[in-house]
């Protein structure tokens, strides 16, 4: 499959064929080979190394494939790198490297009864406007001070005490997948949590604009 570079993730989600791979300007610098990397890939967003995209059974190859709509078992997962397999990681405290997120609560003495998730009215709009102002969104650590997060982050953040609370009990990525879970149906996967700054910034604004247009 052809693929082509775009400015932004947003404008790759936006392309019309959506069988095409695409990279972004600074990945292309990186793997000035990636036509070549990617030929037998689709829907793959900076991808290298991921041989075919079509079995997802060793994904740690992929590094950051945004849309695995081509890959046969990997049901949605949108981008592998971290959560091989995992489509809804509900029950995982820690997807680095997990092949079945059955069973996680258990893993720290936990059920779901006992976790108490709390919600964010307009969570992807909040997150949004608290990450896109300077110097505020560093996805390198969850958390780098009290005014700069990494993506989820800022969901822990903006969750006040019951989201401190959560993370607390289990861990800044679950706590995080739980209330974008319990407070939107525009669904965030495991993967997006460890995007680059500029690629994160973009699925945010995504969602948020997403979420926009569905509370008009």
């Amino acid at each position: 499959m052809k693929t082509q570079i775009f400015n932004s993730y947003s404008d790759f989600l936006s392309r019309t064929d959506k069988d095409l791979n695409g990279v972004s300007p600074s990945f292309s610098k990186e793997h000035p080979n990636y036509e070549k990397e990617n030929e037998t890939n689709k829907a793959c967003w900076n991808c290298f190394r991921c041989s075919g995209c079509f079995d997802c059974s060793d994904c740690s190859r992929c590094s950051g494939c945004s849309d695995c709509s081509g890959c046969s078992r990997c049901s949605g997962c949108s981008g592998c790198s971290r959560c091989s397999r995992c489509f809804d990681c509900s029950g995982c405290f820690d997807c680095s490297g997990c092949f079945d997120c059955s069973g996680c609560f258990d893993k720290k003495g936990l059920n779901e009864e006992q976790i108490k998730v709390p919600t964010i009215k307009n969570i992807h709009q909040s997150i949004y406007e608290a990450a896109s102002k300077k110097d505020a969104l560093d996805m390198s650590a969850w958390h780098k001070c009290n005014t700069t997060h990494c993506r989820a982050g800022w969901v822990v953040t903006l969750a006040g005490d019951e989201g401190k609370e959560l993370e607390k009990e289990t861990s800044t990525l679950f706590a995080a997948m739980q209330i974008y879970k319990v407070s939107s149906p525009i669904r965030v996967f495991p993967p997006r949590f460890f995007d680059k700054n500029e690629e994160a910034l973009d699925d945010i604004r995504r969602c948020a604009e997403e979420e926009k247009k569905g509370t008009k």
